[in-house]
């Protein structure tokens, strides 16, 4: 009996051990995302030796190395920019009827407090920003934006008896490695957050790679498709936030693993391991999180949680966004306000469109 009591104990002090290091850590993960605020974001200068890169306020937020990728690849960092930006914006729509609705803010840490917890909300923040990167980079490709990279031609030749591969594939590859690379290089140490936020990165790169799709073009005379020529096309980027938004209900609860072997490997001696034994190890696709969400009812500057007062809500909805859930009980005012918007326009050939003005009432509810 004391032996199998022993283990447990070493187990629980490990994973102890792990949180406790968590909480002590300075985490710097995400400083990146601040150069969403940056103005202008198209570092075209070339890294030689009679010419410095002269960096933007903004970008110091960003590490040795990604600063060095940055200058290695002259016009990616308005692709990464851009990425970042597409993620934000699939954030706040996917949790738009949500307490959590994926606030942010104009300092560098555009997120807030939540990225320092180990929370569900943090492992979509780190999933869905790492996808847009990845998605944005390998569009980038495609498009001839970004110097070192262009389409993906690899993939030459009969695919089939009646199509071949042509055309531009979206260079999916090295908007991965890229990914890995410039978002993954923030993340510092070995304990439990260090591979929550590399596990939900790599899922959301994952994510734009599995949504991938095929598209072709028919050639034949009077428009048969005869022969079709064949590409590979990045998913949208809301088909990409609707997989994450689904992974986010169906995330894993994970503990610190140790293997406790002297033979394993660094990678394999460290590993996630599910909360609850009964359940199967996280796939690769799949967000872990290792701590309970907040609430998000009311504000707290502790938490860096805003609260849903003053939040709009649907009174005939039973679901998320219905006024009882939204409002976490406290109830809510309804108001009305006069909305003045165009309507009936009419198109007047040729080029002029007239509108009238008509004025609506409508009934707004928000949380108390």
């Amino acid at each position: 009996m004391r032996g199998p009591a022993l283990l447990l104990a070493l187990r629980a002090l490990c994973a102890l051990s792990a949180l406790r290091g968590t909480a002590r850590a300075v985490n710097n993960s995400g400083r990146w995302w601040g150069i969403i605020n940056v103005a202008s974001s198209t570092n075209l200068l070339t890294d030689s030796g009679s010419v410095q890169l002269v960096l933007e306020p903004g970008l110091q937020l960003l590490s040795r190395k990604q600063r060095r990728l940055i200058r290695q690849n002259p016009g990616i960092l308005h692709s990464v920019s851009a990425g970042l930006q597409s993620a934000v914006r699939e954030c706040q729509w996917q949790f738009r009827n949500r307490r959590w609705n994926c606030p942010t803010s104009q300092g560098p840490n555009i997120f807030g407090k939540i990225v320092n917890r180990g929370c569900r909300e943090t492992a979509f923040i780190f999933a869905i920003t790492s996808a847009g990167v990845t998605h944005s980079v390998a569009r980038s490709c495609s498009e001839g934006s970004i110097e070192s990279c262009t389409c993906d031609y690899r993939r030459r030749g009969p695919g089939g008896p009646d199509w071949h591969w042509g055309g531009c594939s979206d260079n999916i590859d090295f908007g991965r490695l890229f990914g890995r690379e410039f978002v993954d290089s923030s993340e510092k140490g070995r304990d439990l957050r260090f591979l929550m936020n590399l596990h939900n990165n790599e899922a959301g790169r994952m994510t734009v790679f599995s949504e991938m799709r095929q598209e072709c073009k028919c050639h034949g005379m009077s428009g048969s498709c005869t022969v079709r020529t064949c590409w590979m096309r990045l998913p949208t980027f809301r088909a990409v936030g609707d997989v994450l938004k689904d992974r986010f209900d169906g995330a894993s609860r994970v503990i610190y693993g140790n293997k406790g072997s002297n033979r394993a490997s660094r990678v394999e001696l460290h590993h996630l391991e599910p909360e609850n034994p009964a359940h199967k190890p996280p796939s690769p696709h799949d967000l872990v999180y290792f701590e309970k969400s907040p609430n998000f009812c009311t504000y707290s500057g502790k938490m860096g949680t805003a609260g849903t007062a003053g939040r709009a809500c649907n009174s005939s909805s039973p679901g998320l966004d219905g006024c009882e859930l939204l409002c976490c009980g406290r109830g809510f005012r309804t108001r009305t306000q006069r909305v003045t918007e165009r309507c009936n326009c009419t198109f007047h050939w040729c080029c002029h469109v007239s509108c009238l003005n008509c004025t609506n009432t409508q009934v707004l509810h928000e949380c108390l």
